[in-house]
């Protein structure tokens, strides 16, 4: 599935996507300490069929969390809203689905998460986490970034292009998580009628697959202060300069030399392992002529410009 359908599956008012609790489990189990005692909003997610907010849910006495807030866009009428500080919760119920739903109520406006009705909420919470709109992420993340928020979130890997997300990214306001497995994200949907691409809808487990998800945060994980293990040399053969940057050119993350201290382009997927303490971003994608990197007359893909700090 490319951007383009991605994006329009996203906005689509009968296309729900639900990521599996598997995969909230997974990333989410990094962050546990960071969520005791704190308010948590999940402002793109229906209530009663979330399963970041069931995740929650279920270690609401565990983590000792203070409050959770799920609120859902509704195109046409009213949004839906489930408060635990409204709600009985009961960790030990046999239907949670069930549990929350009793309590799920009716917003005054439609539940988007630009409204004022949401921002509102937004300004209560600690600590946002949920799966939002991918065509409208740059708009989700600014607004987040306003309201100085901290947040767990997933988006398309492709995000880390725009000019928007990757100034955060350089001025380290915000950073990769864990990540789903070679980049694969399998969402549960509601209605099986819809038709997709070849390998993308599986018919046995109707699971959804989309290809280049990762999550986004600004919580301290450990994985940000790991370095990169580098054992590849330096040479002048296996580094091609480019023609329109002082820098050489390196394919593979796993590749990038251990005794070079120049700029070095690599691919996007180093932000995987990024660690601000090892290097700095010096920018992104463009030569000094302000046209994409080129070596030998050959555009390699989106290229990060980067240096070894020294100590």
């Amino acid at each position: 599935m490319n951007k383009e359908n991605l994006n329009n599956a996203k906005n689509t008012k009968n296309d729900e996507f639900y990521t599996l609790l598997t995969d909230i489990e997974k990333e989410l189990s990094h962050y546990k300490d960071m969520f005791v005692g704190k308010t948590i909003y999940c402002n793109c997610d229906n209530p009663a069929k979330s399963n970041f907010v069931k995740w929650f849910y279920m270690r609401f006495n565990i983590l000792h969390l203070k409050r959770i807030v799920a609120t859902a866009y509704n195109l046409d009428g009213y949004g839906y809203c489930w408060d635990s500080d409204f709600a009985t919760v009961d960790t030990k119920s046999i239907d949670i689905s069930k549990e929350i739903e009793k309590d799920v109520r009716k917003l005054n406006g439609n539940g988007d998460f630009r409204s004022d009705e949401c921002i509102k909420l937004l300004n209560q919470a600690d600590i946002v986490v949920t799966n939002p709109p991918f065509s409208l992420f740059r708009e989700y993340v600014a607004q987040l970034m306003e309201h100085n928020k901290k947040f767990v979130i997933i988006g398309s890997l492709n995000a880390i292009t725009y000019k928007e997300i990757f100034a955060l990214i350089k001025q380290d306001k915000i950073w990769l998580g864990y990540g789903f497995k070679a980049g694969n994200a399998y969402f549960s949907i509601p209605t099986k009628d819809k038709e997709y691409a070849s390998g993308v809808f599986d018919v046995q487990t109707g699971l959804v697959k989309f290809r280049n998800c990762a999550w986004f945060t600004n919580l301290d994980i450990f994985k940000r202060h790991e370095n990169i293990i580098l054992y590849k040399y330096y040479h002048p053969d296996e580094y091609p300069k480019y023609d329109n940057y002082d820098a050489i050119n390196v394919d593979k993350v796993a590749d990038i030399p251990c005794d070079y201290d120049g700029v070095m382009g690599v691919p996007i997927t180093f932000l995987d392992k990024y660690n601000t303490e090892q290097f700095e971003i010096i920018k992104f994608r463009k030569g000094n002529d302000d046209k994409d990197l080129s070596y030998n007359g050959k555009t390699p893909y989106f290229r990060i410009l980067i240096r070894k700090k020294t100590k």
